[in-house]
């Protein structure tokens, strides 16, 4: 099988976009992990279908992380997502919705930027102790549309990203979906650094837009520091965060950043 593909990414973080409109399409998870595959593949860290809307948005979002297993949400894969579908599809509005497993996401067209309405948050547990390779992290927990940890830290580089953020991921305290274990350092007023290990990567990435909401807001929630939140990821790139908080609840949160084109192609399957 030919399939033909677009590869895209948003802030570093990278994927394979598919139309599947049609219908036609049913890859295994062998096949997707095997198009994610940076050797013998196109190398990407998830793939994204377009596919019909079944409860009213513009389309559906399909999201495969690299490992082949399907996943809620991915906040930099949905920008690159809005960006692909109109361009497939001809869509003129500024504005875009679509189904995920995590709710219907709108989406604001800024040039080649791209403004997220995110799903509402849930799932918040303050940080407290968790055992993580022998000594305590103070690790909280925010549903961004994924599951998140997040430990505060000072010094991002001195981390030992895989040891830890896979301890924290595969941790007995999230099971059995596990977590996806973001370490976040505070620069300045309203302004952090984040670096991500991805659950069904299983490895860092360079950036995670889910992640970087989760670590926006429980940054505020330690700090009181005001929206939006603007979050420098590992590729370099600063996303914004912003939000409307009620006590510990949260609304109106969303994630702006960019979502580029690199290359069209096709790959045997």
């Amino acid at each position: 099988m030919q399939l033909s593909f677009t590869k895209m990414n948003g802030a570093g973080n990278d994927f394979v976009m598919l139309d599947n409109r049609a219908g036609t399409l049913a890859l295994s998870g062998l096949q997707i992990a095997r198009v994610c595959d940076r050797h013998r593949g196109v190398g990407a860290d998830g793939i994204l279908l377009v596919e019909p809307a079944r409860d009213g948005a513009d389309f559906r979002m399909r999201y495969y992380n690299a490992d082949g297993g399907e996943a809620e949400m991915c906040g930099n894969g949905a920008r690159c997502f809005a960006r692909f579908a109109r361009k497939i599809s001809g869509h003129s509005a500024d504005t875009i919705s679509f189904e995920t497993g995590a709710g219907v996401i709108a989406a604001e067209c800024l040039n080649d930027s791209i403004r997220l309405l995110m799903s509402v948050p849930h799932s918040f547990r303050a940080p407290e102790p968790l055992t993580v390779n022998g000594r305590a992290l103070e690790v909280g927990i925010l549903n961004t549309g994924v599951p998140h940890a997040v430990c505060f830290v000072d010094d991002l580089d001195a981390l030992n990203l895989l040891a830890d953020g896979s301890a924290i991921r595969h941790h007995e305290a999230f099971a059995p979906q596990g977590t996806n274990a973001n370490f976040v350092q505070a620069l300045a007023p309203s302004q952090i650094a984040i670096r991500t290990y991805e659950r069904g990567v299983e490895d860092e990435t360079l950036a995670c837009g889910t992640g970087v909401c989760a670590a926006a807001l429980l940054h505020h929630l330690r700090t009181s520091d005001p929206s939006p939140v603007g979050v420098r990821v590992r590729g370099g790139e600063i996303l914004s965060v912003g939000f409307a908080r009620n006590g510990e609840q949260f609304s109106d949160v969303t994630l702006t950043g960019p979502a580029d084109f690199v290359f069209d192609g096709e790959i045997s399957l």
